[in-house]
């Protein structure tokens, strides 16, 4: 079983070698070390991931045993185990592209996570999760019922135990209880390289901007629209050739595979949220 320790902390002297002792001291062999410091806020971030063959401290004590020092340290941490699944959630509405990504990669191992279901406000991408033999639930919204839809939601992540929800171009703006519900523990999808071009159609607007390159951004979800920490990016170039209808082409082949490169960081334990940034060990 492999362990590992995400932690961020104020930046002092020796944070690397007192963790690296604690370890040692109980038989953990190290397997990836990878850490970094903001130098203007003076911040230390860490992952590390060991062998726990060996350890003298079971799972289960680990982060009890841990604790002290990380209070010493006065940090903000988590230890994950990298053979315990997540359990993932898809919302979905009618645009097929990053689902079939996410399913496609899952289904030959690439994605170490468990999808119990997937969620949609339309029927529309049901014959695909029928595919793959994941459960499909329908919850259709409107402005009248869409706190009440969102609760029957919650109340079957909660029977599913899931922990985190990825909206695959889910096309509807999550209220903030929802929201609060899973904090960085909802990562979506937005058809633009942000901050530029946020809200609807985003394509539409960078057309008439006439701008030189489109992009895709994965993001945990806020309160704010569009506005969370930013996981993952990336861009094509376009040119004056190009349609509304080329950069839509265009931009659905960034947005299944930045979502998918998001989704892989977030299932391997190598974010850490720091206010509106994003620390992503490689």
């Amino acid at each position: 079983m492999k362990a590992i320790l995400l932690l961020s902390c104020p930046d002092r002297v020796g944070l690397v070698s007192r963790i690296s002792h604690f370890l040692f001291e109980r038989g953990g062999n190290i397997l990836d070390l990878d850490e970094h410091v903001d130098t203007d806020q003076k911040l230390f971030f860490i992952r590390i991931a060991w062998d726990m063959d060996g350890f003298s401290i079971p799972a289960s004590e680990v982060a009890e045993a841990f604790a002290p020092l990380a209070k010493e340290f006065n940090a903000a941490w988590k230890i994950r185990f990298a053979e315990r699944k997540m359990k993932i959630a898809i919302f979905v509405s009618k645009y097929e592209h990053c689902l079939q990504e996410i399913l496609w990669k899952h289904s030959i191992g690439e994605l170490a996570i468990d999808i119990p279901l997937i969620i949609s406000n339309h029927p529309t991408l049901k014959s695909l999760s029928e595919q793959y033999d994941i459960p499909f639930h329908v919850f259709p919204v409107t402005k009248d019922n869409k706190i009440e839809q969102e609760q029957k939601e919650l109340e079957l992540l909660n029977l599913h135990q899931v922990d985190t929800i990825v909206l695959a171009r889910y096309m509807q703006i999550l209220s903030a209880q929802f929201v609060n519900e899973y904090p960085s523990q909802i990562i979506n999808i937005h058809h633009s390289f942000l901050p530029a071009f946020i809200g609807g159609n985003p394509y539409k607007q960078a057309y008439e901007r006439g701008v030189k390159i489109i992009g895709a951004t994965s993001h945990y979800v806020t309160e704010n629209l569009d506005e969370g920490p930013i996981i993952e990016q990336d861009i094509i170039r376009i040119s004056h050739r190009d349609s509304v209808k080329d950069l839509i082409r265009k931009g659905r082949d960034l947005e299944r595979l930045v979502l998918a490169r998001a989704l892989y960081a977030h299932a391997n334990h190598r974010i850490l949220v720091h206010g509106r940034k994003t620390i992503v060990f490689d």
